[in-house]
Order: structure tokens, then C-alpha cells, then sequence
């Protein structure tokens, strides 16, 4: 790859995570339009590079593109997040199962880290709560050493928190927490059935639980802070 190709690769792959975060957040709600202009003014790209971002997003499902009306955070409707959490819940048990008993010393005290920032948040950030409760669920894909299935998990985790923002009720995420540290003692142990029964309480909670109530806010405010995590400006 020319040399000259790869700050910008960098720099769309920065903006493709700042918007997924933001997403993720719940910063954006779902229907929010996505303005290539304003969000490249906010970030400090080309309109080049965000529209790069945004059909990514769309191939995961986060993103809308509409002919001639432009790009929107996708609204799935109720019967796709029934599809959807079918769906998440096969792949997740097939995680659990795969890693029950096989997790290193290493990935435990991974996990273990990951569960105790949980408890950190919670109560303090929702955002944050929400993005790391998400992060949990990635991260045991991951562990799997299996691409395809990293992928699909992704994907799935990422299409829910859409889901829950649409139709879900307030919920508590001192549960959600104490929940993940159930399905790491079932790893920790070896029990992969009750892991794999333990994941399906836990997304069937997830489903019935709600994500935190937002504000609306100028996308360039709301923007501002995922920018600077990724280097996009100065600002």
C-alpha cells in the first residue's frame, strides 16, 4: 500500500469508530440524520472520508442510506429485534460453549478488569456502562480466536443497542454487571451448559431492560468528544 494511502485509511478508520460510538452511545438516536458536511466540519475530515464511515456503518446495520436524502441512523423495527436477538442469543451460547474451561490465566484477569471498570460506571455513567456492558459481550467473542464469529457477534451487539433504544423500559445495571460476573465463574469453571443457559437469562434480561434517556443535542456538541478520542481536532 502507498505510504501516502495510509493516514488516510487511518484517519477514516478514526472517524468509522467516532460515529459508531457515538451510535452506540446512543448519542445519535435512531432516525438522526447524518449530514456528511456538518459531521466532517466537526471532525476535521474530508466528506470523502465520512461517507467511507457511513457506508460501513450501513453494512453493519447501524446506518441508513437513503437515495437522494442521505445518510440516518437506521430504526429497526420491533420484529427485526426479535430477529436480531434470536439471532445474538444462538451465537453468543456458541461463545460461551467454545470458551468454558479454555480460558487463560491472562483472558480471566482480562475479563475480571473489564467486569470491575463495569462496576466502576455503574451508577455514575450510563453512557459508559452501556458501551462497556456491550465491550463484555465483544470481548468474550474475541477470545474465541474465531474471525467469523467475532464479526457476526459484533455486528449483533452493536444492532441491539439501536433495538433497546426504540422499545426497551428503564433497567438496572448493578443486575447487568452481576450477571457477567455469573457467566465468568460458569467460564472460569468449565460448566459450559450453564454458561450457555446463564447467556440466554442474560439476553433474555437484556431484551426486557432499557438504555439511558437522552437529551437532544447539536451534533457537533455531541460529536466533540468522541473527535478528540480519536485525534480527529485539536478542539
Amino acid at each position: 500500500m502507498p505510504k501516502n494511502e495510509q493516514p488516510a485509511m487511518r484517519r477514516s478508520g478514526s472517524v468509522y469508530r467516532a460515529l459508531k460510538r457515538a451510535i452506540i452511545d446512543q448519542a445519535l438516536s435512531p432516525g438522526a440524520k447524518l449530514p456528511e458536511d456538518a459531521i466532517g466540519e466537526r471532525l476535521g475530515v474530508s466528506r470523502t472520508l465520512v461517507r467511507e464511515a457511513l457506508q460501513r456503518l450501513n453494512a453493519e446495520g447501524l446506518v441508513e442510506l437513503r437515495p437522494n436524502r442521505g445518510a440516518y441512523v437506521a430504526v429497526p423495527s420491533l420484529e427485526d429485534g426479535q430477529d436480531i436477538f434470536a439471532v445474538r442469543n444462538a451465537l453468543e451460547k456458541l461463545v460461551v460453549t467454545t470458551l468454558a474451561g479454555r480460558l487463560t490465566q491472562a483472558q480471566r484477569q482480562q475479563l475480571e478488569e473489564h467486569v470491575a471498570a463495569e462496576e466502576r460506571a455503574s451508577g455514575n455513567d450510563g453512557a459508559t456502562s452501556i458501551r462497556l456492558a456491550g465491550e463484555f459481550h465483544t470481548l468474550l467473542a474475541e477470545m474465541t480466536g474465531n474471525a467469523l464469529l467475532v464479526r457476526y457477534v459484533n455486528e449483533v451487539v452493536s444492532r441491539c443497542s439501536l433495538i433497546l433504544a426504540l422499545y426497551g423500559r428503564p433497567h438496572s445495571s448493578d443486575c447487568a454487571v452481576s450477571e457477567h460476573r455469573q457467566l465468568l465463574a460458569a467460564l472460569a469453571e468449565g460448566r459450559g451448559e450453564h454458561a450457555a443457559e446463564l447467556m440466554g437469562v442474560h439476553l433474555e434480561a437484556i431484551a426486557s431492560r432499557a438504555l439511558l434517556v437522552r437529551e437532544e443535542r447539536d451534533l457537533g456538541d455531541l460529536l466533540a468528544a468522541y473527535a478528540r478520542e480519536e485525534g480527529l481536532t485539536d478542539s
